[in-house]
């Protein structure tokens, strides 16, 4: 056996394990899903049932942490995506000497633990509620206000990061242009940025959502009144676990994968569409050479 053929195999053999290491843990919580016993458990699999999806519809906890979970990131993104937006445009605006100190400043929570910033953002409006009196006390005290704030913290620098790097891409000629000929900034930023920034917008609100989602260490201190699905789903594993749990793992891992395959094809599509544009206006180009050459 030569050294290139173990090789060849060694290589399937590592990739074999990546994957079996990445995605075995999902098909035996899947399996244990669509399992009798009441303890979730994959070996022997005595006879399949969707029993526990029934058990998972009528859990209160789970369904009602879950309405938190797409309460708080619907939040999430209309505060984390224009912040995000705003700080990756004015990076681009700010003089090269700043720009390594304002960026340390706005990527800064990103590496502050989620429970400092859970205890600081708890404490912090707690103390301004307190001075502002009682009326202002009740609302920066509110659980889904203290939860969307404190996840917006880092949430947003990793919107900026998205924006930053669409923005790395994007022609100043543009911009200088649609100046010069009397438009505004409003008009250039509606007509020109927004349009360019369109999939990096999608990207970043997308990210803040899902990031917000399965958040745990700052939403078990922010959120001091109800569950969101993450801390309902760890203190359902505290007290004891069932397929259930597995049941909505199911569930999330399906809805990830139509999302991702609806994704792809309207990506693809859009790929097609941009091919078809750039064609067209290379015939057009060489038509409109072809017009002007002398005959």
């Amino acid at each position: 056996m030569t050294s290139d053929l173990i090789q060849k195999y060694m290589v399937r053999f590592y990739i074999a394990m990546f994957f079996l290491y990445l995605f075995g843990p999902l098909i035996l919580m899947g399996t244990t899903a669509f399992n009798t016993p009441k303890f979730p458990t994959a070996i022997p699999f005595k006879e399949g049932t969707l029993e526990w999806f029934t058990v998972l519809a009528n859990d209160k906890t789970i369904l009602e942490g879950l309405q938190n979970s797409l309460l708080v990131g619907l939040g999430v993104i209309c505060l984390s995506v224009p912040i995000g937006l705003a700080a990756a445009l004015l990076m681009s605006q700010v003089h090269r000497k700043v720009q390594p100190i304002y960026y340390t400043i706005v990527v800064s929570p990103l590496l502050t633990p989620g429970v400092i910033i859970g205890i600081s953002t708890l404490v912090f409006w707690d103390k301004v509620g307190t001075i502002q009196g009682q009326d202002y006390e009740a609302f920066y005290y509110n659980p889904y206000f203290l939860t969307i704030v404190g996840q917006s913290t880092f949430v947003s620098a990793y919107c900026m990061l998205i924006f930053l790097s669409r923005l790395q891409r994007f022609d100043r000629t543009l911009e200088e242009a649609a100046l010069d000929l009397g438009a505004t900034n409003v008009q250039v930023f509606k007509k020109i940025m927004l349009p360019f920034l369109k999939p990096a917008i999608g990207s970043a609100a997308v990210l803040a959502f899902l990031t917000s989602f399965e958040n745990y260490n700052t939403t078990v201190f922010t959120m001091t009144e109800g569950k969101t699905l993450t801390t309902a789903l760890a203190s359902k594993a505290r007290l004891g676990t069932d397929p259930s749990l597995s049941a909505l793992a199911v569930v999330i891992v399906g809805i990830t994968l139509v999302g991702v395959t609806f994704h792809e094809i309207y990506r693809r599509r859009e790929v097609r569409k941009d091919e078809l544009a750039a064609e067209a206006a290379k015939r057009a180009a060489h038509l409109a050479d072809k017009a002007m050459a002398p005959v």
